[in-house]
């Protein structure tokens, strides 16, 4: 004969969640259980500055550990507290336990564990019994901490950092290019690769283009979707032209009719670095990049006016 299980009303085992605590405090190994770790040492109600911590626990190398129980659906003001009384006592992981974990909440925890070096816990409590038996406690761990989730939070740490120093590389260039040229006087920064402007004819932009350790200045030409055969037609014409854009530029560029692609592209590769090369070093990477910009607009813009298709 099999029983079948059943699920208990959690205020019918324990009435209230401070007795729910006193039970955790006395079977903590149940935690150890579900999470895989070793916590001992267990302090009830442990004082946070103006506020109380369900319970404190240590790890195996002795870091403490801050768990916030919860005999409700997940809100707010608890995972505020859980926050709150972690940095409180200066804990390496917060365990929150829920009867009813929102998707909102169960999100936030996700989050933290990407974006915080401490360790997050968001476990569902259950009461279940079998037959006539007494009633047993059903822990479910739905959020902790992973590698993939640390990965992802370092990568998306990385992501938002370029944007911040790109967005610092591009002001301080554009303020310097402005002593020297009017050509992006109306470019604002942002946090992308590159900073364009048109270069008098639809489709065709003078840009800026930076990387984590190179930089250069380019002709884009791109009108369109069905613009294909056009951009190979104004390439071709600029091409046509080569020894003498290069005569006047001072140096030989990089012709990229790139077949294929929609788009073509003239280049200039300045040496030199990019936005992850020391900021020491950016002066002199601007001066490259604005004086090379001078030369090439000044190079290619004669030759764009004539340009026929």
């Amino acid at each position: 004969m099999v029983a079948k299980l059943k699920r208990v009303d959690l205020r019918e085992v324990w009435a209230h969640e401070p007795a729910f605590t006193k039970w955790l405090e006395q079977n903590v190994d149940v935690l150890n259980e579900v999470l895989n770790l070793n916590l001992t040492s267990p302090e009830r109600e442990k004082s946070a500055g103006g506020f109380s911590v369900d319970l404190v626990v240590e790890d195996v190398s002795g870091d403490l550990v801050v768990i916030e129980n919860q005999l409700a659906r997940s809100d707010h003001d608890h995972l505020g507290k859980l926050v709150t009384y972690l940095t409180s006592v200066q804990a390496r992981a917060a365990i929150w336990i829920v009867a009813d974990p929102r998707p909102e909440h169960i999100a936030a925890v996700s989050w933290l564990n990407e974006s915080s070096p401490a360790d997050f816990y968001l476990i569902k409590v259950e009461a279940i019994q079998i037959a006539d038996s007494p009633p047993a406690p059903l822990l479910t761990l739905i959020v902790g901490p992973t590698e993939e989730g640390r990965t992802v939070g370092q990568t998306k740490k990385d992501l938002a950092e370029r944007h911040v120093i790109r967005q610092r590389f591009w002001t301080s260039l554009l303020g310097m290019a402005r002593g020297r040229t009017r050509l992006h006087s109306a470019i604002s920064p942002s946090n992308q690769g590159w900073a364009g402007t048109g270069a008098g004819r639809t489709g065709m932009s003078y840009n800026y283009v930076i990387t984590e350790h190179d930089s250069r200045v380019e002709l884009y030409i791109d009108l369109g979707r069905e613009s294909d055969e056009t951009n190979k037609a104004l390439f071709d014409q600029l091409e046509g032209r080569r020894d003498t854009i290069e005569a006047s530029f001072g140096e030989p560029l990089t012709w990229e009719r790139l077949d294929g692609r929609r788009a073509c592209r003239i280049r200039k590769d300045i040496s030199g670095g990019g936005y992850r090369d020391s900021e020491e070093s950016w002066a002199t990477i601007h001066e490259k990049m604005i004086d090379a910009m001078v030369r090439f607009e000044k190079a290619l813009s004669p030759h764009i006016a004539k340009l026929r298709v």
